[in-house]
Order: structure tokens, then C-alpha cells, then sequence
């Protein structure tokens, strides 16, 4: 689960202070942005796809494989029997199976490019599933308002997260669930994960309610139309129409009850917005890091941040942070608890955006109003490798090297940003990278 930041009150009070930002001498500094070169390309963020099927749960590293995959099923029916689970369903459901390869294939994956974050919500929130989810909307009106009164989540989030999940019901995977966590169990790269995950779903199964053969779901062991995990059914899967099984599968009252219910018990707050676009102000003090600071609406707006829309903002007591999915020439959101309430849900950002933006567009239409820069291309991972690794020689923590960019490469390029009185937004692009490795010739020389 994701942990939320506490900020200190000592930290909070020096934002007043800030203004125009100033270099060492205390002179006025006026940041510079990266401008492509001819040649040069430029990127998005890391990656715009999200893991579908985590539902914010930490996930384990496991270590190699030293055992048949029938030494393996012997030791874990041991396991089995410690946790007082009877082994039958284990025995019957993997009598003579073999590991899946595609599960492995797909679970071994390392994509060389990913999706720049407007591809994604291009495809995430397309004027088709917009459509079909105002209709969806309107054909479960009933239900959704109930649901509404019992759980405090607006109908439209309920929907977004169907449709982004399975496509409103119509793809949530054909892989036995049993066989998949199994396999990653044995052979995967979150192998204690997988095994408490498996022992979940035997569990469940142990209830009688479902029938192995009806737990299908992805590749990587999500469940049903919300694509919950085995643990995370167990703690929110609802029997809304109660007919005795929480039926993720096929019932749409328990469908959106155990969206609702999950959202609910991760401390959604009934009535409130998930965030709103904002602008930016010339002046905005980058030295400040907009990536970690939360704060009220008002203190926000007292460093020039205004509502996109020209509107003023609604409730000023709100406390949120700063969203840049592609940095500081993108769309720049306010982002408030409900936003963190989603990633629960997912741990991507760009998914949890997508969810967002098309529960606002199904209810009411909304659009952004700032474009977002599509001649950017996303970096390779070999280039997120590369800009990672000259960070970590320019003396810079990025934690490991591994073609991601997380938490603590951005915190290293917005420092790299700062000392080079650029637009410090730790947002990635091939004009950056060339610029650094550029700085890194005239330093080896």
C-alpha cells in the first residue's frame, strides 16, 4: 500500500518566503527550459502503462529456482497443511500440470520503448469508451446510486475503473488463476508474492462458493471484471445481490459493490474532487519541489498557482501537491486524497489519471485545457540506463540503474536541473540527455 509523505509545519512555513528563485550570490535566477536540438528527440515520462493487477499491493522478490516444479507442488502442499488449507483443490486443480510458459513469458518481459503518457490516455479514454460508459452509466443508474448512498463514491469512478480494468466486463483474461499464481509461484520474479497470493485463492476456493474453474482471470492472478487479486478479494469483494458468493465474475452488483467497497475502506472522500488542471506561474519557485510538498488550495494559490479553467477555486481548505505528467510544458495538475485513494488501486499514475479524466468526461464532458507536448518521445530503456548512470557519475543517488525512472532518479535529475538553473520538473526527455552527456565530455576533459 502506499505510504502518504508527512511534511514538517517548519518546512511548510518557509514556502512563504518564496518568490523569484535566487542562486548562491542571492541574485534573481531565471531557469532556463531544454530545447530539442534539429536532431534531437525528446521523450514522456517512463512509462505510461499501468500494472493492472498489482491493486497496490507490495510485492516480493523471490529467490532462483533450485527444485522440480513436482518438488516444488510437494513442498508448497506442505506449506498448505502448516496453514491448516486442505491440499485436495491444490492436488486436483495441478493433477499433471505443468509450469504456464506464457505466464512466464509474460512475466519476463522488459519492453525496450513504453508509451509516452498521452498515447496511453489517447487509447485509455477515447471517445468510443467515453460513450459507452455514459451509457453504462445510465443503464446501472439505480444500482450506482444506491451504492453511492452506501459506499460515498460517485458512480462514475465505479465505471471508469470497470472499464479500465476489463473493458467494461468484456476482457478479464482466461488463464485459471490457480495454475498462473502456481507458476509464478514456482518460477516467477515475485515468487513469495505469487505463493501468499495462491494461498489466498485456495482459501477462497475452500469457502465452496467459487468452483476452480471459474477462477479465471489474468495472467498474473487478477480476478473478475475489477481484476482483484486473491488477498484483495478476500478483504473487499462484496455479495451485494446476496446470493450467498461475492461473484466478481459475472454479478454487477457485486462488481461495483467491491470497486466501491475497496475505494471506501482506502479512505475515499465522499464529495470531493480527485484534483483539478492548474496553471503555473512564471515566477513558480522550482526550488521548492512540487513532487513532494503538500499543502492547502490557499497556499498554493499564494505562490501564483491558478484553476486552468479561470474559475476560482472551489474549496481553498483542500490539501493537495502538484501533479507534472510530463513536466512543466504539459498539463499541470492539483492533486487531492481521492487521487491517492485510486493508486491504491493501481500504483501508476498515469492509470490513476486515466481513471479520473474519464469519470469527469463520462459525467460531465470535462476536457484539459493545455495541450500536452506530443512531438516528445518516450526515452529507451537503454537511454533511461544511460541518463541514470550519468546522474549516479555526476555524484547524484538515483538508487539502483535499471531503466526506470522512480522517485529517486527524478529527485537526482531535479537537483542535476537545479544546479544547471533549468526548469527543475525531474522531467525526462532526449534534449536533457544529450545536454548531460554533453556536460559529462566536458568534464572527462
Amino acid at each position: 500500500m502506499i505510504r502518504r509523505s508527512v511534511y514538517c509545519s517548519a518546512g511548510l512555513l518557509l514556502l512563504g518566503t518564496l518568490a523569484m528563485p535566487v542562486n548562491a550570490e542571492g541574485n534573481a535566477v531565471e531557469f532556463k527550459s531544454i530545447t530539442p536540438k534539429a536532431k534531437g528527440r525528446s521523450a514522456g515520462p517512463e512509462s505510461a502503462a499501468p500494472n493492472y493487477n498489482d491493486n497496490a499491493a507490495q510485492l516480493d522478490s523471490l529467490t532462483p529456482v533450485t527444485k522440480s516444479f513436482d518438488g516444488w507442488k510437494r513442498s508448497f502442499r506442505e506449506t498448505l497443511i502448516a496453514e491448516g488449507i486442505n491440499p485436495e483443490i491444490f492436488d486436483t486443480t495441478l493433477a499433471g500440470a505443468e509450469p504456464d510458459d506464457v505466464v512466464l513469458k509474460l512475466d519476463s518481459r522488459q519492453p525496450e520503448f513504453s508509451l509516452a503518457i498521452w498515447e496511453y490516455l489517447d487509447r485509455a479514454i477515447s471517445q468510443k469508451r467515453i460513450a459507452r460508459g455514459r451509457t453504462e452509466l445510465f443503464k446501472h443508474r439505480k444500482l450506482l446510486r444506491t451504492l453511492k448512498g452506501q459506499y460515498g463514491v460517485d458512480g462514475e469512478y465505479m465505471i471508469a475503473i470497470w472499464a479500465l480494468e476489463s473493458d467494461f466486463g468484456r476482457n478479464f483474461g482466461n488463464f485459471s488463476v490457480i495454475r498462473s499464481l502456481a507458476t509464478l509461484a514456482y518460477e516467477g520474479k515475485r515468487a513469495d508474492f505469487a505463493g501468499k497470493q495462491l494461498i489466498a485463492a485456495l482459501q477462497i476456493l475452500e469457502t465452496g462458493q467459487i468452483k476452480p474453474e471459474q477462477m479465471i482471470g489474468s495472467w498474473a492472478g487478477a480476478m473478475g471484471q475489477p481484476q482483484f487479486i486473491p488477498g484483495t478479494y478476500q478483504r473487499y469483494a462484496v455479495d451485494q445481490d446476496n446470493d450467498g458468493v461475492s461473484d466478481i465474475w459475472g454479478s454487477h452488483d457485486d462488481i461495483f459493490a467491491s470497486i466501491a467497497n475497496f475505494l471506501q475502506s482506502s479512505g475515499w472522500q465522499a464529495g470531493q474532487p480527485w484534483g483539478l488542471e492548474v496553471r503555473l506561474p512564471k515566477s513558480f519557485p522550482w526550488k521548492l519541489n512540487p513532487l513532494n510538498y503538500e499543502m492547502s488550495v490557499k497556499r498554493w494559490e499564494s505562490l501564483g498557482v491558478y484553476s486552468a479553467s479561470g474559475e476560482p477555486f472551489a474549496d481553498k481548505t483542500l490539501s493537495g501537491k502538484l501533479f507534472l505528467p510530463a513536466g512543466a510544458k504539459g498539463p499541470v495538475f492539483l492533486v487531492f486524497e481521492n487521487f491517492e485513494v485510486i493508486k491504491r488501486y493501481n500504483l501508476s499514475n498515469s492509470y490513476v489519471l486515466a481513471v479520473s479524466l474519464l469519470a469527469e468526461s463520462i459525467s460531465h464532458g470535462k476536457v484539459l485545457t493545455a495541450s500536452w507536448p506530443r512531438s516528445d518521445v518516450p526515452l529507451s530503456r537503454s537511454q533511461k540506463e544511460e541518463l541514470q548512470t550519468l546522474l549516479l557519475d555526476s555524484g547524484y543517488d538515483v538508487g539502483e540503474v535499471d531503466g526506470i525512472i522512480g522517485p529517486n532518479t527524478r529527485q537526482a535529475l531535479r537537483a542535476w536541473q537545479l544546479k544547471h538553473e533549468f526548469i527543475a520538473d525531474g522531467y525526462v526527455t532526449v534534449p536533457l540527455l544529450e545536454l548531460m552527456r554533453e556536460q559529462e565530455n566536458v568534464s572527462a576533459n
